[in-house]
């Protein structure tokens, strides 16, 4: 984060003088200061300012009327007015002309200080919008923090997320897995106060219970068998920050309950620590299951669920915004042409047309995974849909992988059928091959969630066992 620029204006020199001492090692700032208005427009003329604090007592030329010159040259600019002969009328005056704050002299140290943090982080914010608006500007409209769409669905998401992130509240995003839940944790975390702190992202079903709990709390010496030293847990080192818990639906019951317990007290306790440690962390949450169908099944707490589902945010399926796909796949086949330092490709129409009419149960990762095979084997600048049949993309030793007709031959819908069950039949099948079966780190290679591959597998008829030595 860049040191924030403080103007003082006021023709006191002994007030200037105090203030520069005072506010600068508490701030950690950068103050400037003018002995008058003119002065004050001088160094703006010359310098960016993130605030600006003004007497409105001057000769010459008062603060009100340097306010009035601010706001009509540098809106953006915070300003707070401060005053010994303050009254209602003339605090009114100013906030109508643009002033942010109103402060009377003399003021406690304390409360100036809180006054002008507020004024700062409303100049930040101010800063964070314009570089998004320039960031939109120049990806275009319908790129937002890597997620891609310019659907009715799409945009109320990206409204939503900027929204929330304006708060500090507890965040659940659902969704079906490969519809981009961890980018859309990310922009709410870019988009926060917290977005210069850290973001520490947790995939819960991967990691055991008992290391769970210890790499989310941390512990003490001693703890446990092998416990040689202390360990500082995800939740401190996230401190000040935002902590992403992906499918949180699948943590166990005794998880649950603790971090209930960090949403209800923001605390957490090492374990094998008798203190507990207060934490300033936000959680945002995902999850691909139905937790209220887990709740009637007595798998998922109820005021766990009810603490996380402040803020929900619920992104749609790839194939219920089939006008985001030829966006989303350009933008993918421009993203992998360069990270594979491969010549730019292009969609067919037919290949577009493809892309809209399949299911994609793996949805926006599942189309890029096919869309990087493409770009490494197709040998054409113009992808078309048999450059997708016919490119084997698993590679040779898949079991199971069959040949398919020129599906020129075939009607569409049948044509379609067979691109899917080659694809799938040769690429989870050499996935397989290469973990022996272990359906778990097949699903982690490709990026895939377990739960997401064993659906396309069961679809396909696509059985582990055939795969394990």
């Amino acid at each position: 984060m860049t040191t924030p620029r403080i103007l003082i204006v006021d023709d006191e020199h002994d007030m200037l003088e105090l203030l520069r001492r005072s506010l600068a090692p508490d701030l950690n700032c950068r103050l400037s200061t003018a002995a008058s208005a003119k002065a004050a427009l001088q160094l703006l003329s010359e310098q960016s300012f993130d605030l600006a604090l003004i007497d409105i007592k001057m000769p010459e030329m008062d603060g009100l009327e340097l306010l009035e010159l601010i706001k009509r040259k540098w809106p953006d600019l915070t300003v707070v007015m401060m005053t010994a002969y303050g009254t209602i009328e003339t605090a009114v005056y100013a906030m109508k002309q643009g002033a942010y704050d109103f402060i009377t002299k003399p003021f406690d140290h304390e409360t100036l200080l809180v006054r002008l943090e507020k004024a700062l982080e409303r100049s930040t914010l101010l800063a964070e919008n314009r570089r998004l608006k320039q960031t939109q500007d120049e990806n275009g409209p319908h790129i937002f923090h890597g997620m891609v769409g310019k659907s009715t669905a799409m945009q109320r998401v990206f409204e939503t997320i900027q929204m929330v992130a304006a708060t500090d509240l507890t965040v659940l995003i659902t969704g079906e897995s490969g519809t981009g839940k961890d980018l859309a944790g990310r922009a709410v975390h870019a988009l926060s106060h917290r977005g210069q702190s850290e973001f520490l992202a947790v995939n819960c079903p991967t990691v055991p219970e008992q290391i769970l709990e210890s790499e989310l709390f941390g512990y003490k010496k001693g703890a446990f068998t092998h416990a040689t030293q202390n360990k500082i847990g995800l939740f401190q080192q996230a401190n000040g920050g935002s902590i992403f818990l992906d499918e949180i639906g699948d943590i166990s019951p005794s998880i649950q309950t603790k971090l209930l317990r960090v949403l209800q007290e923001k605390e957490i306790k090492p374990l094998g620590d008798t203190r507990t440690v207060t934490v300033d962390v936000r959680i945002i949450a995902s999850t691909n299951q139905d937790l209220k169908g887990k709740i009637r099944a007595g798998q998922f707490r109820e005021d766990f669920y009810y603490r996380l589902n402040v803020l929900p945010i619920e992104l749609p399926p790839l194939r219920k915004r089939p006008e985001d796909i030829p966006l989303i796949a350009d933008h993918l086949f421009n993203k992998h042409c360069h990270r594979l330092n491969k010549p730019d490709k292009a969609m067919s129409p037919e290949l577009i047309s493809f892309f809209q009419a399949c299911y994609w149960e793996g949805n926006v990762r599942q189309l890029e995974n096919l869309i990087i095979q493409s770009i490494l084997f197709s040998t054409s600048d113009i992808v078309k849909p048999d450059d997708l049949a016919g490119n084997n993309p698993a590679g040779a030793g898949a079991a199971g992988a069959a040949e398919l007709p020129d599906i020129r031959s075939l009607p569409y819908k049948t044509a379609k059928e067979n691109v899917l069950q080659t694809f799938n039949t040769d690429y989870i099948g050499a996935l397989l091959t290469e973990t022996a079966g272990n359906v778990t780190q097949a699903a982690k290679i490709c990026g895939m969630e377990r739960q997401a591959l064993q659906q396309i597998m069961r679809r396909y008829n696509i059985s582990a066992e055939d795969y394990r030595q």
